[in-house]
């Protein structure tokens, strides 16, 4: 049974190393709501750095494991120093839109979402993307990119898609609960 990839990318309005007060609340936020999706009910997993206890001091340093090495979209032009780093990204595993839709605007990350044009730059980018996996596939981030990229270019397919416009995992337009082709849309 195919999974669902979500690879999400924002840029901060400050570097993570010479926070903004609202850019530090952001960062100390992380914790909790990671934890709390990753108890949620169709959470698979998520890229971890391996090495970040070891004293990896970016993510482009980082050894992501199967999860490749980390990669940002075309349009981020903030540096790739520990100075100057000013994103945040992630990529994530679901068994089906329903669950990753039910934890994204729940609970803690909800409440973060809400607050999310205080913490990141409005790019006129898409902030997420999501991707059928066969089973057993593990996304990377090169993977997110590329489909993040292609969602700003083309928009929604089958390839690369949002809630609002989301696709089955035979590419068929899907809807959720009424969010989708036909249907409310998620802001």
């Amino acid at each position: 049974m195919p999974h669902l990839a979500l690879y999400t990318f924002g840029v901060l309005k400050s570097p993570l190393a010479d926070p903004a007060p609202l850019t530090q609340e952001f960062h100390k936020s992380g914790e909790a709501v990671y934890r709390e999706i990753g108890q949620h009910p169709g959470y698979i997993a998520r890229a971890e750095a391996a090495d970040r206890s070891l004293g990896a001091r970016t993510d482009f340093d980082s050894d992501w494991g199967e999860w490749g090495e980390f990669a940002v979209p075309a349009w981020y032009g903030k540096g790739r120093t520990m100075e100057t780093i000013a994103l945040a990204a992630t990529l994530s595993l679901w068994t089906d839109l329903r669950p990753a839709l039910d934890a994204i605007y729940t609970g803690l990350h909800r409440t973060a979402l809400n607050r999310r044009f205080d913490w990141f730059e409005r790019t006129g980018h898409p902030g997420y993307v999501f991707w059928w996996v066969s089973d057993g596939t593990i996304p990377t981030w090169q993977d997110g990119v590329s489909r993040l990229e292609h969602l700003h270019d083309h928009g929604s397919a089958p390839h690369a898609f949002t809630f609002q416009h989301s696709f089955a995992p035979d590419g068929t337009p899907a809807s959720i609960m009424g969010i989708g082709p036909k249907g409310d849309q998620v802001h």
